[in-house]
């Protein structure tokens, strides 16, 4: 959405004034809170609530937003980075001071890593405690912000009632300013509590400029593009956060340039289109390819270490790299730098580049993929492509699905269909684990009119199981498949492969199933047979599933060189 920041100022009825001079009674810092958050269009808000926060807490029993709490700090943060990433709006976080909100700080610095945003509001120790002391406040930190900023866009701290209101709107604009991201701000307890008399906030205005794309650098990367003899194009998650999936399959059309898209970017590109290389970024085949480009246009990626085959792509063109994250410009390999958000630089890309026809480029796209599954075909991994295609033919085609840090998922990101954009997501910005189940509450929160799939593996899923409690008390439409190898299975197989054998890996665990019904959810154990009709099962009835699929899994082995 556009927006001119110079329009004419709203103009106030006789009620409205009416109602500003006589406020009602009874509304504290917190309603403040409250209202600055509905009055800039938000409808639910996440949390957990903790003693220096209640004042927030309080202020939502007379508000109209919805409130979804779990049961641990850094799960709030995952189903609001979820939220944010589904919607594309803010997802407010409403935290405690000191140990509550420190708890969120691994799901915050995924949502950074991904460009999720999360709008943390904590609290703070009475006012008269800030400043570094030693005043021994219960929760009390030196400097709490401290901790925050290495990993939000924006740390922003209130001291009095009158800086709610524009603290909350300038954090609301950054982090939905490209590239997306969380926000921090922290709000003294004495301020959250004290009565106010100051107006009800109404409606607030904090939306961003649109990055654009400079026209002298559209220019000279059209003309690139439009004269290359091997064009190819990486498409990252800056695409999917920008919702500019339709603009790419215009410009990858016009000048019939193959498309990759990164494991953040799935879903961007259609899987089985012609032109479509998929996602197998880290086998050689793929990473030969892009090498071989003579233009080679990366979007909204910054080609860390997973997107670059660990860091052996060297690509041997020109590259072309449109970024909203100017940090992450050139950061990797030298390039025409373009910082701008992905949508509006793709919308000037089409417009500007001539039409570029290329019988041959399907026919090498095939030969990639061709080579791709010869490969794996010789590795026999025949049950791990089994409960891909599995989970692929259970799940409805617009559900979202949500992976946590699990070899399954390692599977998907390369070999999963996600067939449209914004639907598959996991944790690989960061690489947290217990980040799939909450984030599918997270997303079946902003949209329960479809079902939602979470995949952890054992260990992953210990870090989750109380919201359990979370997706009953709120019957959020969650199906979480759960494969039980019986320990760490990535890094089993990453010490195995390092040193010979596994230290640390094996885990004791629960009967999932019986553990899962003691919480009133239904769950069912599995077979890679009867997978894809119990996950089925599941994905149609209303509220919340398990499925225990007990299965040792293997990775494909990748090729780096």
């Amino acid at each position: 959405m556009t927006h001119d920041h110079h329009d004419e100022r709203p103009q106030l009825t006789p009620e409205q004034i009416a109602a500003a001079l006589n406020p009602a009674a009874g509304r504290n810092g917190g309603d403040l809170v409250v209202e600055t958050l509905q009055g800039l269009g938000a409808t639910t808000v996440f949390g957990l609530p903790g003693q220096h926060a209640l004042g927030m807490f309080d202020a939502l029993r007379r508000s109209s937003l919805s409130y979804v709490g779990l049961r641990v700090e850094n799960n709030a943060g995952f189903a609001a980075d979820a939220y944010g990433r589904i919607t594309g709006e803010v997802a407010p976080l409403l935290l405690s001071t000191g140990p509550g909100a420190l708890t969120s700080l691994a799901a915050l610095q995924e949502a950074a890593a991904a460009s999720a945003p999360v709008l943390a509001i904590s609290s703070q120790i009475p006012t008269a405690g800030l400043g570094g002391g030693r005043h021994g406040y219960l929760h009390e930190l030196r400097d709490q912000k401290a901790s925050f900023r290495d990993i939000v866009k924006s740390v922003h701290t209130v001291r009095t009632a009158s800086q709610i209101p524009s603290a909350i709107a300038a954090a609301w604009e950054s982090a939905l300013t490209a590239p997306h991201g969380p926000v921090w701000i922290e709000i003294p307890q004495d301020v959250l509590l004290a009565e106010t008399t100051l107006p009800a906030v109404t409606a607030m205005d904090a939306t961003p400029r649109p990055l654009h794309p400079r026209p002298e650098l559209t220019a000279v990367a059209a003309h690139l593009l439009s004269n290359a003899e091997r064009p190819a194009i990486i498409a990252g998650g800056g695409v999917v956060r920008s919702d500019a999936s339709g603009k790419l399959l215009a410009l990858a059309e016009k000048i019939d340039a193959p498309v990759v898209t990164t494991f953040g970017g799935k879903g961007a590109f259609p899987w089985e289109h012609p032109l479509s290389l998929q996602s197998w970024l880290e086998d050689r085949h793929t990473t030969d390819f892009l090498e071989a480009a003579d233009v080679l246009l990366v979007i909204g990626s910054g080609l860390g270490e997973l997107s670059s085959n660990y860091h052996t792509f060297n690509p041997r063109g020109r590259v072309i790299q449109i970024e909203a994250d100017a940090g992450k410009l050139e950061s990797n390999h030298p390039a025409l730098g373009i910082h701008a958000d992905a949508r509006e630089a793709l919308a000037d890309l089409v417009e500007a580049v001539d039409r570029r026809e290329d019988e041959a480029a399907a026919d090498r796209v095939r030969t990639v993929l061709d080579a791709v599954r010869t490969r794996i075909a010789g590795q026999d991994l025949t049950l791990e492509q089994q409960l891909i295609a599995s989970v692929r033919e259970a799940l409805p085609d617009t559900s979202p699905s949500f992976w946590d840090m699990t070899i399954l998922a390692y599977w998907a990101w390369s070999a999963f269909d996600a067939r449209h954009p914004n639907t598959m997501h996991s944790a690989q910005g960061a690489g947290g684990l217990g980040y799939g189940f909450p984030a599918a509450l997270g997303a079946a929160a902003a949209d329960r009119t479809k079902p939602v799939l979470a995949v952890s593996g054992d260990g992953g899923a210990m870090y989750s199981i109380a919201e359990l409690a979370t997706a009953r008390q709120y019957d959020l439409p969650v199906t979480w498949l759960i494969v039980d190898d019986g320990g760490y299975g990535i890094l089993r197989e990453y010490m195995t492969g390092a040193f010979g054998e596994a230290t640390a890996t094996e885990l004791s665990r629960p009967d999932f199933v019986a553990l899962a019904e003691s919480f009133g959810v239904p769950a069912v154990r599995t077979t890679p047979e009867t997978l894809s009709d119990d996950l089925a099962k599941s994905f149609a009835e209303p509220g919340p599933s398990v499925v225990v699929l007990p299965a040792l899994l293997k990775m494909f082995e990748p090729t780096h060189l």
